[in-house]
């Protein structure tokens, strides 16, 4: 009986896409046990902590992203799916959104200027180049609308992306303290600011930690967002010369 090589073998793994499928879930999978074992804390996200792990694996087994992205790309298509799905709790709540509809338009369209506002004024002081303000500009919505976004007004999408991620996580560890803070407990109230805010990662948040209505208004407020900073944004960078 012939016996292959390990180092063969290995060959052979690293670059089946199986490998990646399982890896990724596997890398999930530890990461939610990991934040159940902490208490759920919302400062080690599992999805931020999973992406660490992926990392740690890919730079240890030399894998290249493309190769990795060959399996993972069965995940990543369910995000379409997954997003659609966001609308069956719209619909069960859709009289009261009926009846806030304009003032959530406008709580929006607020939010998407002091979101873009501050971050390029500060990235401004701060010195950034034009290419790092244009990457910076869209990092409250969603990953592929900031993407598209950056790559349309001369960011750097790849960039953008983990900026989407960094903000999403900041939002859903900083989110549940200012609700205490200021007394908030409208749990519409509550995933609609994480929607507006932490995108994808809110919108979890708030399903999984709150409840349903949260997440229902946190789901409504990540694609209205993303739909308005679409236009929106052109306009405010010209505003800011860029």
């Amino acid at each position: 009986m012939n016996v292959v090589p390990l180092d063969q073998l290995w060959v052979y793994l690293s670059g089946h896409p199986l490998l990646s499928l399982l890896v990724t879930l596997l890398a999930f999978i530890v990461a939610v046990r990991i934040n159940r074992a902490l208490g759920g804390t919302p400062l080690v996200h599992p999805v931020t902590l999973a992406i660490a792990l992926l990392i740690g694996f890919l730079l240890l087994a030399d894998i290249e992203y493309a190769t990795y992205f060959e399996g993972a790309q069965f995940i990543h298509f369910l995000l379409g799916p997954a997003t659609v799905a966001l609308a069956i709790p719209l619909y069960d709540h859709r009289e009261r959104i009926r009846r806030l509809l304009w003032p959530l338009l406008l709580a929006c369209g607020v939010g998407i200027v002091t979101a873009v506002g501050s971050t390029l004024g500060l990235a401004m002081l701060m010195g950034a180049q034009p290419e790092t303000l244009l990457t910076l500009a869209p990092r409250s919505v969603t990953s592929p609308i900031a993407m598209g976004i950056a790559e349309q007004i001369g960011g750097i999408p790849s960039l953008a992306a983990g900026l989407v991620l960094l903000t999403g996580s900041i939002g859903c560890a900083l989110g549940p303290g200012l609700f205490r803070l200021l007394g908030i407990r409208d749990p519409a109230v509550q995933g609609f600011t994480l929607g507006l805010a932490a995108h994808g990662f809110g919108t979890a948040h708030a399903f999984a930690r709150i409840g349903a209505v949260a997440g229902a208004f946190s789901g409504l407020a990540m694609g209205v967002t993303g739909l308005l900073t679409a236009f929106l944004l052109p306009l405010i960078v010209t505003l800011f010369g860029l």
